[in-house]
């Protein structure tokens, strides 16, 4: 594997970012409820890739994996109601959806490498 610890992954450092910049514009909104579940659901694309990656054993790391992809989707599909409810900008959001999007690539490229190089 291209990595000996969760942390060297990108995929789990561009998702730490992503949460980062989530918590700078959904950080003032008004809207618990949204904020709340943005909140777990990004913060879970990272834990799942860290808690996968600890348990050692590649079928395990990639069910882990598909949950953070869960993750991912849950988050951009948030954002999308935060556009239609007018709580985010289209551009904000939508940047963030993209940075949601990239780290969804890379998973899928993990768990691709993960099923074939076993």
């Amino acid at each position: 594997m291209a990595f000996t610890e969760f942390e060297d992954s990108i995929a789990w450092q561009k998702a730490q970012h992503l949460m980062e910049t989530i918590l700078v514009h959904i950080e003032p909104l008004k809207a618990y409820w949204l904020k709340d579940q943005t909140y777990r659901a990004g913060t879970s694309i990272s834990n799942n890739i860290a808690e996968g990656f600890e348990r050692q054993y590649d079928k395990e790391f990639i069910q882990f994996l598909f949950y953070s992809l869960g993750s991912c989707g849950e988050v951009r599909s948030m954002l999308h109601l935060a556009i239609r409810l007018k709580y985010l900008s289209e551009n904000t959001a939508l940047e963030l959806i993209e940075k949601a999007r990239e780290i969804s690539r890379i998973i899928r490229g993990l768990i691709k490498y993960l099923k074939t190089n076993k």
